[in-house]
């Protein structure tokens, strides 16, 4: 039964497309548009007033910085539209007399962290200067010596080179963009599969199968078994292609696998359930895109969730493609490992059990009961 569900769905051409073809075109539509790959220079965008002494020479290092470009806003509403657009790696405002200076930026993409890096890298330079010079001021120098000593000081000061790792320079916007698209192509390919398990219902199939020396404990396990294959052949497609030809770093390999083994299951559930549910073969088709692009949305698989509203990202929550996108995303730095995303796999396999039960059992009334 497991050999037959994969060889129909090998023979859909248009399911094949969209499992083989389509993530990898996201990925990198996606990972451009979101990474700015490609771009010598990240661009960061500055509302402070003309007048303020602090924000002129804020502006200086700002724009003496490699790598950055900077822009100018009159105000900070069109600056956090920059950012949440994509146009704008980061944003940072610089209120008059303030001595806290927000920054704008998407956490999830590699290009907004950089940015961030980079200006926090910048305003700590002024600060340490300013300091200096008051310090030198309290000392007993006037102003005009205390700016030499802290120029001389900055002058002598021995320089440090910071060695690479030896990785490559690809777009970092990859490196989001995969996990998203893992969790958001392995749900939608997976509901739109559940289109051979409403034909098997209304064939009579499982019956018949039911007829021969098979338990349905084994129909059910089989059914289920094959959906999760699909689920998982997805994902494996996408880990690899994006690790060999994109350099996308998913992090520790048996902590990835728990969580998308998981995730797998639960798309499994999600599926079993539409395929028990629905009346017509045509039906998963329609549900499973937009089912999926609307979780996928909430979750945080079409664009990092800190542009998102607050209230959105808790709606998000309540749904599986939030928790696997956490995990995901904590992975890929390298660091975190299986103890790190434990919580987020509770989630899921709780999430996980409640679908596969609920589809299981309404499969067992609906095809193994009524043929």
């Amino acid at each position: 039964m497991v050999w037959a569900n994969l060889l129909r769905q090998s023979r859909d051409r248009v399911g094949m497309f969209f499992i083989v073809i389509m993530p990898f075109v996201a990925i990198v539509f996606v990972g451009f548009t979101i990474g700015a790959a490609g771009s010598s220079s990240m661009p960061i965008g500055v509302v402070a007033a003309e007048d303020d002494p602090v924000a002129a020479r804020v502006l200086v290092e700002l724009e003496q910085s490699e790598g950055l470009e900077v822009q100018r806003f009159d105000d900070v509403a069109a600056l956090d539209k920059g950012v949440r657009e994509g146009s704008l790696a980061a944003g940072l405002s610089i209120p008059s007399g303030s001595t806290e200076f927000p920054v704008t930026y998407s956490g999830t993409s590699g290009t907004g962290a950089a940015a961030r890096g980079t200006i926090d890298g910048a305003v700590s330079r002024v600060s340490a200067e300013m300091e200096a010079t008051r310090a030198a001021e309290t000392a007993g120098a006037d102003p005009e010596e205390a700016a030499r000593l802290v120029a001389e000081a900055q002058a002598t000061t021995t320089p440090v080179e910071i060695a690479g790792s030896g990785g490559d320079d690809r777009p970092q916007g990859f490196a989001y963009t995969a996990p998203a698209n893992l969790v958001l192509f392995t749900f939608i390919n997976s509901m739109a599969v559940a289109a051979a398990l409403v034909e098997s219902r209304k064939l009579g199939m499982v019956r018949r199968i039911l007829a021969g020396p098979v338990t349905k404990r084994a129909v059910l396990f089989g059914e289920a078994l094959s959906r999760f294959l699909i689920a998982a052949l997805q994902a494996v497609l996408i880990i690899a292609v994006s690790s060999l030809v994109f350099g996308v770093a998913w992090g520790e390999p048996l902590a990835v696998a728990v969580v998308v083994g998981v995730f797998c299951l639960v798309a499994t559930g999600a599926a079993m359930l539409v395929g028990s549910l629905v009346s017509s073969p045509t039906q998963p088709a329609v549900i499973g895109p937009t089912l999926g692009i609307i979780l996928g949305m909430l979750g945080g698989c079409l664009w990092p969730k800190e542009v998102a509203p607050d209230f959105l990202n808790t709606i998000g929550y309540l749904f599986p493609h939030a928790w696997a996108m956490d995990a995901l995303i904590s992975l890929s730095d390298g660091r975190a490992g299986l103890t790190a995303v434990l919580p987020e796999v509770a989630v899921l396999s709780a999430m996980a059990a409640a679908l596969l039960g609920l589809a299981l059992w309404l499969f067992d009334k609906r095809a193994l009961r009524d043929g």
